[in-house]
């Protein structure tokens, strides 16, 4: 439910991409990604980077530029870095953001490099092409002969360029209007194709016509509105439909003799109402379709089912498995290119300082052996490196190699012991123990070494929690703000602290995870007694669960809010804190969730077996992390038991989970999990939800549907010291593994609870 993309794809498109050696990046303005189509064995991997309103993407000697916003991007390729892009080895490229221009908000539609390396834009806004320099926003090159000045009204819809010969050539516009949007009235039927050097017409009365290229000495054109590519004869401006396209098409690209096109959903709205498209296809899908320009067939796609609805570029790259990094990802800090004539000036590197760097390059990879035999290596040489002992604490600690790790930390603190970092480690180190008073001694040392560790003040108040010390655990825990990778609600009202607010609008937002949000919904009933009106601001999975909720008046989106909206406003797992929680006022009367009336889920099969829903893994930033994913192939043991129907309510599914779910009789819900509202109503419909540590077990507890949360022996403060029934969810039974990462033992637990469970007066 978090921030995915789920995607199904035909075995023919991976198998194009491995045979070409190439890849796919396409651009989604609407989700704000520029994703990566990648080959991965026999299936397709979609790897992505959030931008503000990607469009459009063109590529040249290595150089890939972005537009994006009020702003040009440009990705540099470093083959080297490929293969040090986490996991190791597995990447033939990188590109790295270099530069960044700032246009000014110009609605940037395609772009194209010409034969001197110089990039042009289409720049909607003033209905011209445009380049750039270092001494302006834009500079404007030319404009169709109809456009009589410049300005900023979007006059023609000017979208399209195509280059020829290396220089811009074609372009495509919804209109030939001077007026300020005057294609609007004319769209469906407007649009027209032009030779930008003859500045001559080639071809008129196109339906939104984007994306002309030049190849193999063809002009080719997609007429979105009509959802079709289409071949124009550059003389005669002669129309040939080429294919038809289930999607308005938009984007487009070429491997030999296959075209691959971007398609998007089109929504119902004025801009797309009276399309030919809309009236022709009922069922609209967004991906990106591969046809035959020789036989104008369909051979391919891949669709998009959750996540993005509108594409609008598609550009081949010419590496097999690249990577694009983030701006803030290590790897940018220290990767340089430099000319080859310095490359002879610089000086070598100090050897040891050179290992330490390789080394904390393997930790920050996560490639923890590699770490740990470097760091080892350095010490054998230099045992007082104190440095060193403390990154191979840490590391020791990160494969929960308690002893080892107390072992080398202690010997830091030895040597200095006011070292608040190692401190903190070793409060991590005793809580992996479970030993949490020690833990806490440390976690006091670390803060009374520098009262501001905020990590320090994070993980205390943890443990305070998990030992239920809710006072104290609450006040530590809201220093989570201050922690680097939290990002603090920016608005000018003040958070609420618990005074008094009965006549103002409240606004609480949800942050973290989605199962956090749903964990401290139970809170809003007591915070809408405190105030006159309460507004929540959440994910749009979250929307119509909390709309349901009668206590909220208003629900909004994260994004611009008007400054009059609310008076105050509290992160939602601050709430607990400002509502004063204690252990024992713990609100725990089930369900506190509800569902919305007009959520429609397919009705499930009654019989005489127990209906039980499985969930795996969590979103696939933590299928990595063996706390709170269990392999599939461990869980699939429980449905050795005839006595049960098994659903999977896991959100997304590889291909090959989803066979190993049919291989088992499990029956795979997960085209149904469109929201967090539709999975509940499926939820309800169970007998039982067996899930590790994920939101859909938040989602299903919170419901009253019963459960059985599968934990590790390490699981956060949110499940405290429960060992059978939880205190947060009095109907959900809790089950820790015996030793860490043996799901195997705690499945033949949890089989043998399901065997009591369907036997007791409760089922």
């Amino acid at each position: 439910m978090a921030d995915v993309l789920h995607s199904q794809h035909t075995s023919t498109f991976p198998e194009l991409l491995r045979q070409a050696g190439c890849s796919v990046v396409v651009s989604t303005y609407q989700a704000g990604k520029l994703i990566l189509l990648r080959t991965d064995g026999g299936s397709l991997n979609t790897h992505f980077v959030s931008l503000t309103k990607p469009m459009g993407v063109a590529f040249s000697q290595g150089r890939l530029s972005v537009g994006s916003g009020a702003q040009v991007i440009d990705y540099f390729n470093m083959n080297n870095v490929g293969p040090k892009v986490p996991p190791a080895n597995t990447h033939d490229s990188a590109f790295l953001p270099r530069r960044t221009h700032i246009t000014g908000d110009i609605d940037i539609h395609e772009m194209g490099f010409d034969d001197d390396g110089e990039l042009w834009l289409v720049n909607t806004k003033m209905s011209c092409l445009c380049t750039l320099d270092l001494h302006h926003s834009i500079v404007p090159r030319w404009r169709p002969p109809f456009i009589s000045g410049y300005d900023l009204t979007d006059r023609c819809h000017l979208n399209g360029l195509a280059m020829r010969d290396g220089k811009p050539r074609y372009v495509t516009a919804l209109g030939t209007s001077d007026d300020p949007a005057g294609w609007r009235p004319t769209k469906a039927f407007g649009g027209m194709l032009m030779d930008a050097q003859s500045e001559e017409i080639i071809c008129q009365g196109l339906s939104m016509p984007h994306s002309p290229r030049w190849y193999r000495d063809r002009l080719w054109v997609l007429e979105s509105g009509a959802g079709q590519l289409v071949s124009i004869d550059p003389t005669s401006g002669t129309k040939t439909v080429i294919a038809d396209m289930p999607g308005f098409c938009r984007g487009i690209d070429f491997i030999d003799r296959y075209a691959l096109i971007g398609l998007s959903e089109v929504r119902e709205t004025a801009v797309f109402a009276g399309l030919p498209l809309t009236q022709r296809e009922q069922d609209r899908k967004c991906g990106v379709w591969i046809v035959d320009i020789e036989t104008c067939q369909t051979v391919g796609f891949l669709v998009f089912s959750d996540g993005v609805q509108e594409i609008f570029s598609v550009q081949v790259l010419p590496w097999r498995y690249p990577a694009l990094l983030d701006a803030t990802d290590p790897l940018v800090n220290s990767s340089f290119s430099i000319p080859d004539s310095a490359l002879a000036d610089f000086v070598a590197p100090d050897p040891k300082l050179l290992r330490f760097e390789e080394a904390l390059s393997h930790h920050r990879r996560q490639e923890y052996t590699q770490a740990i035999s470097a760091y080892q290596t350095i010490l054998d040489d230099d045992p007082t490196d104190i440095t060193t002992r403390y990154h191979l604490g840490v590391a020791l600690s990160d494969t929960e190699q308690w002893d080892q790790a107390i072992l080398h930390l202690e010997q830091v603190i030895d040597q200095q012991a006011e070292h608040a970092e190692a401190h903190n480690s070793l409060g991590h180190a005793w809580a992996g123990k479970l030993d949490f008073e020690r833990a806490l001694t440390h976690y006091d040392a670390a803060i009374k070494a520098d009262n501001r560790y905020a990590t320090a003040h994070f993980n205390r108040g943890c443990v305070k929690l998990k030992q239920g010390d809710f006072r104290s655990g609450w006040k530590d825990y809201e220093w989570r703000w201050k922690m680097p990778n939290f990002q603090a609600f920016n608005c000018p009202q003040p958070q609420w602290q618990g005074e008094d607010i009965h006549d103002q609008t409240l606004l609480v937002h949800t942050e973290q995870g989605n199962g956090d949000a749903l964990q401290f919904a139970r809170f809003l009933p007591m915070a809408r007694q405190r105030c006159k009106k309460l507004i929540v601001v959440c994910t749009e999975p979250l929307r119509l669960l909390f709309s349901a909720m009668p206590c909220v008046d208003e629900v909004r989106l994260p994004g611009s809010l008007p400054k009059d909206l609310f008076d105050v406003f509290c992160p939602i797992m601050s709430l607990a804190g400002a509502l004063d929680i204690e252990l024992d006022q713990l609100p725990t009367d089930l369900p506190y969730l509800q569902l919305p009336e007009q959520v429609v889920a397919p009705q499930l099969p009654t019989g005489k077996r127990l209906k039980i829903g499985l969930v795996w893994a969590g979103s696939p930033t933590q299928q990595i992390n063996h706390h709170r994913s269990c392999p599939l192939e461990s869980m699939l043991a429980l449905t050795q038991s005839d006595k049960f129907e098994f659903y999977s309510l896991q959100l997304p599914v590889s291909a090959s989970e989803r066979e190993q779910l049919a291989a088992a009789k499990v029956i795979d819900l997960e085209t149904e999990l469109v929201s967090y509202a539709h999975t509940g109503e499926l939820a309800t419909q169970l007998d039982m939800v067996v899930s590790v540590c994920t939101s859909v077990l938040h989602l299903a507890a919170g419901l009253g549907v019963p459960c059985v949360a599968l934990l590790s022996p390490y699981a956060d403060w949110r499940w405290m010291d429960d060992d059978d029934v939880s205190t947060w969810y009095p109907n959900t039974k809790v089950l820790r593994q015996t030793k860490s990462g043996d799901w195997d033992e705690l499945m033949t637990r949890c089989a043998a609870y399901l065997e009591t469970y369907s036997n007791s007066d409760f089922s």
